[in-house]
This record gives structure tokens, C-alpha cells and sequence, in this order.
């Protein structure tokens, strides 16, 4: 590099002397690897050069001080007077300091090196004014140095600070939680960025608010904001970055929060923060630079450390999703029971859950919709030895033939067109876990091939992908189809009906195991009247009566429903059956046909009340003591009741 390749240099006569030393200065520039290495190999150069005993820079901030020198000083005081001088004129000044030290002063002016004003000075006993000229050259010749000193030096920066943005990405895929990941981040941008705040605004778009976390000098640490309020919200709203120097004065800034924390907001940079398919998800912002205002070089640093932020905000929100399912189970099943109810059915499931549990035996769970399918499927794997890993649920209908693949298997970036990072499929997630395929007579022929090949080699490869990748996991599947018909009508794979099947385990519905029905209530009513926020209700005999007479469609799913609903819009101390209003008619869909109104009332009361007995009896199995007691008749009432409407009465 020389600064001879520089039109003004060329155009140059007369100035050998100054044309050399301007090359040794250019030189230093390469070697400094610095601003103030360059200006001290500068100024050496330039007291050598013109033999004076001391070479600086000086600049008015807001008074004239020293930037940079070489040599002792000869003289005193500055000289404000002579740089006030050189300043206003624009030009080179040689004059003698007046003082008693003799000193002449050589002061000429350095351009275009910063906002501020720079002056060079030179200090010594004779600097003749012929000197002017070559000093003015070697004052050019220093100014260009400085920036590209300044240039070289701001890419070196740049460079370190990228190079810091993926140190930083490496120490955040590290934190496990969202608010101490994001602040973390703040604390990381607050370091880079040289500024006094960072905080990272996440977009709860259906809510049209942002949540600011940290929220520094706020009860809480976090802040929620419209979403197009402030510079923040204009950011979200646009996707566009936001540079402000002047806050106040900038009107699309919003002073409500500084009013109530009591902090001061001097400029700020705001990026929007993109997740990995581009989706604006928030913003990041950096607040109050510590020296000067944000330029470039921030914007760009924000940019990056935003996006690696958004990697890894996604990666902790995926693992605390699975952490906190696999916590909530944790919690309901040792809070209580799991598995409610005392029929015969329910205790011999019981007792084969706590077999199975322990086993690696693929399990086949049958039964219709709301039985409580995926409820078995969470407890085999809770009272195993998987517990502690991942539990992964999966609906097989919900998955088309194109996204299963990628679903269950993953994906490698760019194997497809929006694949734009590598993505874990359902069984990586479920590595060392458990994975629940419900509905998987659902499930296409194409998916039926490729899950029946994993399950012979638990192998998979990502789509786009050539890596196999073992996976380790139990398979628990459920359907609400009979299977075994399925396959006979070719419609479900018969390999992978029995790699499925090894054991079954079928749920009887609702409807079959009566005397569940009301432990099952009460057992909904304690989860749903604390949400409700109101004591715990308890049903009347005749509620009671009520539930068990109806024919549950819907199963448990049905029932907890209605509990629910119940709990929350219920207006008394107890569950009355008027409370019940929305169950349908007790008399199930493959009971008599509904009473007609020709009858008469008389005719269709009897009607009803048989109707209703044998609805009780089928629900008992015949077991007429509980009959009694579910109508809330004595038995031998009950039995006068049936011979008064001609109903055959067993022997007693």
C-alpha cells in the first residue's frame, strides 16, 4: 500500500520529502493494527521528519484536549487562542507561542477524521514558515491515514464481534428456560453493543401485545406493550430496523415507560427478531449507547445475535413444552388417581398397566373415541423406567401423506423448499421416551410402509438427509377401528398389525361400567371447581341418578366435559339434575323408540317409567339392588313398582 496511488498525491510537484514520509505514514497504517497505534507511528514520523520535539493531535470535546502525542511538551499551556484560529480559517497557522520557552508552533487542520473538530500540532524551537506547505501535505496524508486506520480498524471490530455472536449463540444453547435465556441474551447484547439496556419484545400477535423480557426497573422484570405503540411497536408493525439518536424528539417514541420507571431513554436501536422461516416472532432493542450513538456496525451486531436469539428461543420453548408435559403428568399421576373407577374392568386394567409398565412390549390400546386412550398410554409409560424422557404423542389422522414423513422423521435444512434449518422429527424428540401414535388406523398406506420400517430396525433418516440415526423408544399406538376387520378388508397392513399388537389392551366405554360413572364426576368436579375458583360441589342423589342413566356417547371425554362445564356455570352449593339439563335423554339411542303424544299421558307415563327401569337394569347387569338404589327405591318398592307395569320381576 502508498499512498503515491492517490490522485491528489500524484498531482502533486515540489513535495519529495513530504510525499515520503506520507508513504511511511500509509505504511503504518498496515502495521499499527490500531487508530492510536497509527497515530503514534504517525506522529514519530512526523516530529523526525520536520525535527520538532513534540507532534500531537488535539480535539475540542467540548473543550481542546489532547488525543494523541509524541515527545515532551515544550510549552505550558495550549495555545486555544492559535487553535481557535485554524479552526475558523480552515487553514495552517505557524506562530510563535509567546511564552518563555521560546516554542513555535506549527497548527493546521485534519479533515474529514471526525465529527469533532482534530488539529495537528507540532512544537519545537524553529519550524520556518516555508515548512507550511509540506506540513499541510503530511497533515492530508495523516487525515487519510487516520480512516483508514479507523476503517481497518471498524472491520477488525465487526469481524470480533461476529465471531462473538457465535461464541454467545454456543453459551445460550446451554439455558434450558425462556426468561433466563432471554436474559441472557439482553445481557450478551448490553456487552457487545456497548449500551446500557437490551431487552427482547416477543409478538403475542392474537393479543395485539408484546411481552418485553428483561424489563429492567420494572415490578417483575417484564413488561407488556401494544404491539404498535412506540418504536418497538413501528418495528413489529413494518418488519423495518429503527435507528433513534435523539429520543425525545423522535415522535413515534413512546415516553409512558420512562415515566414509569424513572429512566431516561437517550437513543436506542431496534431489529425485528425473525424466527428460522422468516416469521417476524418480535424485536430486540439495545438502549442507551455508552459513548456516542448506535451506527452500522450495532445494527448489524443486533441483526446477528437476534437471529441466533431466535434459534435458540425456538430449542427452549420446544424442550420446555415436552419438559412441562412430561411435569404435568408427573404431577397428576402422583396427585392422584390416574385410572378412575372400582368396576371390575377398570381394576383388571390396573393390574395390567402395572405389568406392563415395566416391560418394553409394544402396547395396542382399543376403545372408542374418549375412553381414555392416550390416559393408559401416559400411564405405562409414567410407571416405567422411561419415565424421567420424553412422552410424545402423535395423531396419525392429523398427518397427510407429504408431512408425515418429515413429521415423525425430521427433516435436514434445504431438503425441501421451506426447509430453511434441520428439523427433529417425533421420534428423535422421543429419544430414550416413549411414542403414543393415536389414531393410527387413520394412518395412509404410504406411512404405514415407512413406520413399519422403522419399527423393525429402529432406525430413521431425516428427509433429505443420508445419516441414520438410531432411536430408542417405546411405541404405545391406539385406534378407535377394529383393527383385525381393517386388515381383512386390506385397508391396515397385516406385518404391522402385528408389530403393533403384541399386546392389547381394549377400553370398555362408559356405558358398560356404570358404577364409574359417579366416582369419575366427583373426581372432575376436584379438578374443575378450584380452576372455577369456587369449594368443590357435590351431587345430589338425584344429579346422580341422573348421569347414570344416560347412555355417555362421548365416554369419559363426554363426562369431563359436562363436569367441567358444571363446575363453571353452575350457580348452587350441589349438582342438582336440573343442573344436568344438557345431557341428552336417559334412554339411550338403542333403547325404544321416543313416546309419542298420541298416547296419553297416563299411557306414556308408564311408558317412560318402564322405559327408565330398564335402562337402570341393563346399566346394573341385572343386579336389582343396585337398580333400588339408583332410583332411590327400596327393592321391594321397586318390585311392586315393575309388577304395576306388567315388567317381569325376578325371584327374589
Amino acid at each position: 500500500m502508498s499512498w503515491n496511488e492517490l490522485p491528489w498525491l500524484q498531482q502533486q510537484d515540489g513535495f519529495g520529502p513530504a510525499l515520503k514520509l506520507c508513504d511511511r505514514i500509509a505504511q503504518s497504517v498496515v502495521t499499527s493494527g490500531s487508530t492510536g497505534a497509527f497515530m503514534n507511528a504517525a506522529l514519530h514520523e512526523l516530529a523526525a521528519e520536520f525535527s520538532v520535539q513534540w507532534a500531537g493531535v488535539v480535539e475540542r470535546f467540548p473543550q481542546w484536549n489532547q488525543r494523541a502525542e509524541f515527545g515532551r511538551k515544550p510549552f505550558a499551556a495550549w495555545p486555544g487562542r492559535l487553535f481557535e484560529e485554524a479552526f475558523d480559517r480552515n487553514a495552517g497557522v505557524v506562530a510563535d507561542l509567546n511564552d518563555t520557552s521560546g516554542t513555535v508552533a506549527a497548527i493546521v487542520p485534519l479533515e474529514g477524521t471526525s465529527t469533532d473538530p482534530l488539529l495537528l500540532m507540532l512544537a519545537g524551537r524553529r519550524i520556518p514558515a516555508a515548512e507550511l506547505p509540506s506540513i499541510l501535505m503530511a497533515a492530508r496524508a495523516l487525515s487519510q491515514g487516520m480512516q483508514l486506520a479507523q476503517r481497518v480498524e471498524q472491520q477488525g471490530r465487526l469481524n470480533e464481534r461476529l465471531r462473538e455472536t457465535l461464541r454467545v449463540a454456543s453459551r445460550l444453547s446451554q439455558i434450558f428456560e425462556t426468561v433466563p435465556l432471554l436474559e441472557a441474551i439482553a445481557q450478551e447484547a448490553t456487552r457487545m453493543l456497548d449500551c446500557d439496556r437490551a431487552s427482547i419484545f416477543i409478538w403475542d400477535r392474537p393479543n395485539q401485545k408484546l411481552l418485553a423480557c428483561p424489563a429492567l426497573g420494572v415490578e417483575g422484570r417484564t413488561l407488556y406493550l401494544p404491539d404498535n405503540a412506540g418504536i418497538v411497536g413501528t418495528v413489529v408493525q413494518t418488519g423495518q430496523m429503527i435507528r433513534v439518536d435523539d429520543a425525545y424528539n423522535d415522535k413515534r417514541f413512546d415516553q409512558s415507560v420512562d415515566k414509569k420507571s424513572g429512566y431516561r431513554t437517550r437513543n436506542l436501536l431496534c431489529v425485528p427478531l425473525l424466527d428460522s422461516n422468516g416469521k417476524l416472532i418480535g424485536a430486540f432493542e439495545g438502549i442507551n449507547k455508552n459513548r456516542g450513538t448506535f451506527d452500522t456496525d450495532d445494527d448489524d451486531i443486533l441483526t446477528q445475535l437476534g437471529i441466533q436469539a431466535a434459534v435458540a428461543l425456538r430449542n427452549t420453548r420446544e424442550r420446555e413444552m415436552l419438559l412441562r408435559t412430561h411435569q404435568q403428568l408427573t404431577e397428576q399421576l402422583h396427585g392422584g388417581v390416574r385410572i378412575v373407577g372400582n368396576s371390575p374392568a377398570i381394576k383388571a386394567l390396573r393390574q395390567t398397566i402395572e405389568r406392563l409398565s415395566g416391560t418394553e412390549l409394544p402396547v395396542l390400546i382399543l376403545g372408542e373415541s374418549g375412553t381414555g386412550k392416550e390416559v393408559v398410554a401416559q400411564s405405562l409409560h409414567l410407571r416405567g423406567p422411561r419415565s424421567g424422557n420424553p412422552f410424545v404423542a402423535v395423531n396419525c389422522a392429523a398427518l397427510t401423506e407429504s408431512l408425515l414423513e418429515s413429521e415423525l422423521f425430521g427433516h435436514e435444512k434445504g431438503a425441501f423448499t421451506d426447509a430453511r434449518e434441520t428439523h427433529k422429527g417425533k421420534f428423535e424428540l422421543a429419544d430414550g421416551g416413549t411414542i403414543f401414535l393415536d389414531e393410527i388406523g387413520d394412518m395412509s398406506a404410504g406411512g404405514q410402509a415407512k413406520l413399519l420400517r422403522v419399527l423393525e430396525q429402529r432406525i430413521i433418516t431425516r428427509v433429505g438427509g443420508t445419516q441414520p440415526i438410531h432411536v430408542d423408544v417405546r411405541i404405545v399406538a391406539a385406534t378407535n377401528i377394529n383393527l383385525a376387520e381393517a386388515v381383512r378388508q386390506k385397508k391396515f397392513r397385516e406385518d404391522l398389525y402385528y408389530r403393533l399388537s403384541v399386546v392389547t389392551l381394549d377400553l370398555p366405554p362408559l356405558r358398560n361400567r356404570g358404577e364409574d360413572i359417579v366416582p369419575l364426576a366427583e373426581y372432575f368436579l376436584r379438578q374443575f371447581c378450584p380452576k372455577a375458583r369456587r369449594a368443590v360441589l357435590e351431587l345430589s342423589s338425584e344429579a346422580q341418578r341422573r348421569l347414570t342413566t344416560h347412555g355417555w356417547p362421548g365416554n369419559v371425554r363426554e363426562l369431563r366435559n359436562l363436569m367441567e362445564r358444571v363446575a363453571f356455570l353452575s350457580t348452587g352449593d350441589k349438582v342438582e339434575a336440573e343442573d344436568l339439563a344438557f345431557i341428552l335423554s336417559p334412554i339411550h339411542e338403542d333403547a325404544e323408540a321416543p313416546l309419542g303424544v298420541d298416547l296419553g299421558l297416563m299411557k306414556a307415563t308408564y311408558r317412560f317409567q318402564e322405559q327408565y327401569i330398564s335402562r337402570a337394569a341393563k346399566l346394573a347387569k341385572g343386579n336389582m339392588s343396585e337398580v333400588a338404589r339408583m332410583l332411590g327405591l327400596h327393592r321391594s318398592n321397586l318390585y311392586r313398582k315393575m309388577k304395576q307395569l306388567g315388567m317381569d320381576v325376578p325371584d327374589e
